[in-house]
């Protein structure tokens, strides 16, 4: 046997100090290195929370909670993101609500930053 070889419980003590993102990254590799899929079912429970934890959304729907003071700038930036009319563009401003949903995350902060730049306050969900 290698002396050098780290034991069991060295490897879970270091495995125990690992960051939730350093966990995730672990797990990537030894799938990677031994060609698996899933790894150990007594790991599974610490593995699955750190992959949903380091899976960042990827689709954001952009709200309108409220279309402030300058209501027709608001509402032409509506009109302009989206494929409404001027009657439900203005209801949505008036009554706030979802302007787009399952948008890209760089396309939902170009959105959120038009409109919060004609005074909207909008929400990334």
């Amino acid at each position: 046997m290698n002396t050098t070889a780290l034991g069991k419980d060295e490897i879970l003590e270091a495995i125990g100090k690992m960051s939730v993102i350093e966990l995730a990254d672990l797990i990537e590799a030894f799938k990677a290195r031994f060609n698996v899929s899933v790894v150990a079912a007594a790991a599974a429970p610490a593995g699955a929370a750190a992959v949903a934890a380091v899976e960042e959304q990827t689709e954001f729907a952009v709200i309108l909670k409220s279309g402030g003071e300058k209501k027709i700038q608001v509402i032409k930036a509506v009109r302009e993101l989206t494929s409404l009319g001027l009657k439900e563009a203005k209801d949505l401003v008036d009554n706030g609500g979802t302007i787009k949903d399952g948008v890209p995350k760089a396309e939902a902060n170009e959105m959120r930053k038009k409109l919060e730049d004609q005074g909207a306050v909008v929400e990334l969900k």
